[in-house]
């Protein structure tokens, strides 16, 4: 092993451990009160369902529940993914938050920055990729999700191999890698499908991906074996998710592909009560979300409800088009939130500047970079880079046409971290550059300094 390498692979080490050490002590100082932790709400329903489910009573609650689940009924509305895996751990265990906390926190701590890593290698060299793992160890958001008993963590994880896998798959064309090729696509397929088994919103984005491999890796040969590759991704996918569908048909009685939520995010998302101003949390003064429900829809089960809140969402855009746009409009600010809020905790307002808050003009800098085919070293421009413009832009739309809140913008926070590394790469050698330019002085005829 070489020299480079090795201090390669120390460093990453390095970042690695600090990575696991944060989020170890950010679990122990969470504890196991899981009711008091700021934007972390969901913990309390995956932790109560998986103690229905080590009892034996399936996936339902024994007293009413978010949004609008009646005691013993069925649930969809929550990913059966992560609350599965918190079942695992609790019979393995005991039905104690600490032991999924650190599993967490010792598993994406790894994950998470070495998946950045290797994203920032291959598109802007090693270098590169080791800021970017930096930077994902550091920061702030991740450390607090991490442990958190929610789906947030996982899902940045596997969307981050979903792209990388995405990024060889499209590049494996001769040799090796191409020999590699059906590895690349059945890793594709299994990463969309866990993605979808924790937020099916990611589904949104799979043709936009599909046809970014298919452009990419078809590019001035046969298309032939794109397609095929393509269609084994999608057949796991398909695999993975039918069989969840036929578990709630037979529990609703109706379709329901993945989850029971997506009907009432749009409906309440573009309620009439907005106007063209959203909150992306209601305050009890303007109406509790239940209440927007009408009450001749609330004796339908979760999942009739959910279509119907859907219908009625879109019946919302339809009716007024216009306020539509505006209110799209004003989730940019809810979505895009780095500054200090009154209305914030103390650990909400340290995680938020803390992490976007400090790095969203590095991320920008890169991005700009990369739009301008400006990278550090004269590299070109990775067509990889674009899948990931392409995610961050198309996952950014589909929060401001329905609901936005900060930590949905997580996973773009994620993908945007390689080209932060980038930034930051291109912004030392800069400064590297800048002292021997202001000492460097001519010198007139007799030799003296002007």
């Amino acid at each position: 092993m070489s020299a480079p390498d090795h201090r390669r692979r120390t460093t990453l080490a390095l970042i690695l451990a600090i990575s696991v050490a944060l989020r170890i002590a950010t679990a122990l100082y969470l504890g196991t009160n899981l009711a008091g932790d700021p934007g972390t709400a969901d913990q309390v329903s995956y932790h109560t369902l998986a103690l229905r489910l080590l009892e034996g009573h399936g996936f339902t609650f024994g007293e009413p529940w978010w949004p609008m689940t009646r005691a013993g009924a069925p649930t969809a509305h929550w990913s059966y993914l992560y609350a599965g895996s918190l079942l695992l751990i609790y019979r393995l265990f005991g039905p104690s938050p600490m032991g999924p906390r650190l599993i967490q926190a010792v598993l994406t701590g790894i994950l998470l920055p070495w998946l950045t890593f290797a994203l920032g290698r291959r598109l802007f060299g090693s270098t590169a990729g080791l800021a970017a793992a930096g930077l994902a160890a550091l920061y702030a958001y991740f450390v607090y999700y991490a442990p958190a008993l929610m789906t947030e963590s996982w899902y940045l994880v596997v969307i981050l191999a979903m792209l990388w896998l995405s990024i060889r798959l499209a590049g494996s064309t001769t040799g090796e890698a191409a020999a590699a090729r059906p590895t690349w696509a059945l890793g594709l397929g299994l990463t969309i499908a866990a993605a979808a088994l924790l937020r099916q919103v990611i589904l949104l984005f799979v043709p936009f991906l599909f046809f970014w491999i298919w452009k990419t890796a078809a590019h001035g040969r046969s298309s032939r074996w794109v397609l095929r590759h393509l269609a084994l991704a999608g057949g796991v996918v398909a695999l993975v998710i039918l069989p969840i569908t036929a578990f709630n048909y037979q529990r609703f009685g109706q379709p329901v592909l993945l989850n029971t939520n997506a009907g009432f995010a749009f409906y309440w998302a573009n309620h009439p009560i907005y106007g063209t101003k959203f909150q992306p949390i209601l305050s009890p003064e303007t109406a509790t979300y239940a209440e927007l429900i009408p009450p001749e829809l609330r004796g339908l089960n979760e999942a009739a409800l959910d279509q119907e809140l859907l219908r009625r969402g879109i019946g919302f855009v339809l009716d007024d088009p216009l306020r539509y746009v505006l209110l799209s409009a004003s989730r940019i600010p809810a979505y895009f939130m780095f500054w200090p809020s009154p209305e914030s905790s103390p650990i909400s307002n340290v995680s938020r500047v803390g992490s976007f808050g400090i790095l969203w003009p590095v991320m920008l800098y890169g991005v700009v970079l990369t739009v301008l085919d400006r990278l550090p070293g004269g590299r070109p421009r990775p067509p990889g880079a674009v899948l990931l413009l392409v995610f961050a832009s198309v996952y950014t739309l589909i929060h401001l046409l329905s609901w936005s809140l900060i930590r949905y913008r997580l996973p773009v926070d994620a993908v945007l971290l390689p080209f932060a590394g980038m930034a930051l790469v291109d912004l030392a050698a800069r400064f590297h550059r800048l002292p021997a330019s202001r000492t460097t002085t001519s010198a007139d005829p007799r030799g003296m300094p002007r």
